[in-house]
């Protein structure tokens, strides 16, 4: 085997889906299966068996592909290694960012460090929180911004917080939001038990949820266009100030608020794009990018 089929198995593990599977790697989809039997029959198994819905590794199948993932590991760390021996700042830094921190800072923070330090390329993967925490856990990614508290005994920097608030394009009485139109929108776990305990410790009845969408940007947009209110982070509406902005607390009166955090292994700080990177973080006001 080599790198190629190194990539296309780790990344046949990852998905566990042909089609999605050749768009991550750029191939048309029966270029995919051409080289994925090529490989059944350089060594004589059947790797892969289609279900109705993706695929499953066989055993022989998922030793090939643990050893891929193995063999991927090794080469990216000779890499890093060979990169951090010329005592500069270059290579290719990986990094794991939450869906509203990729979309509002990740730009601007990655040409900012690029300026500063030209020869660094960027991998980013974006997703829920959660995601980015396992990424960082399974040391896929160097570092993991990751909005709300995760299980983590490593390095962290907290990098702001932010108030959960009531978004509204009308004011509204407290005592009548469950009558009022709410917008809702997919989100991790940790922002949803965050909103449904502070909404069940206030009122008897259920959210008047009228609208579910998929993202923050369109529930933020269907706000600003009358449609109803939303519960979200205060970032996400700040720069709105036409709408109503009330935050959200707890019996005690204290605002309820969600950490925004920067989470990385010690050992990768002997990488010197990593340091570099963190020391570069740490001089920024994150909250006001």
């Amino acid at each position: 085997m080599d790198f190629q089929d190194w990539e296309m198995l780790a990344t046949l593990h990852h998905t566990e889906n042909i089609t999605q599977a050749a768009q991550q790697l750029f191939l048309t989809q029966p270029t995919l299966t051409s080289r994925i039997k090529k490989l059944e029959e350089h060594y004589g198994v059947q790797i892969i068996l289609r279900k109705r819905r993706g695929i499953t590794f066989t055993p022989e199948g998922m030793q090939l592909a643990e050893h891929a993932i193995k063999m991927l590991h090794e080469q990216r760390e000779i890499e890093e290694n060979l990169n951090n021996m010329k005592d500069q700042v270059a290579g290719i830094l990986r990094v794991g960012v939450s869906n509203f921190f990729a979309l509002n800072k990740m730009p601007k923070l990655l040409r900012l460090f690029k300026q500063e330090y030209p020869n660094v390329e960027f991998q980013v993967v974006t997703g829920w929180s959660s995601e980015m925490h396992r990424l960082i856990l399974n040391h896929d990614v160097h570092l993991s911004f990751i909005k709300g508290d995760y299980p983590w005994k490593e390095q962290k920097e907290l990098l702001y917080e932010e108030e959960i608030c009531i978004a509204s394009p009308w004011d509204f009485e407290w005592q009548d939001l469950p009558k009022l139109p709410r917008i809702d929108y997919y989100t991790d776990e940790t922002m949803k038990t965050i909103v449904d305990d502070w909404w069940y410790q206030n009122y008897k009845q259920r959210p008047n949820i009228n609208i579910q969408v998929n993202q923050v940007e369109t529930c933020k947009e269907m706000v600003i266009n009358g449609l109803g209110y939303a519960i979200l982070a205060n970032l996400v509406v700040r720069p709105y100030p036409e709408l109503i902005i009330k935050p959200i607390s707890m019996s005690s009166g204290e605002p309820i608020t969600r950490k925004t955090w920067m989470y990385y292994h010690e050992d990768s700080l002997q990488l010197n794009i990593v340091k570099a990177f963190i020391r570069f973080i740490e001089g920024l006001d994150m909250k006001a990018l």
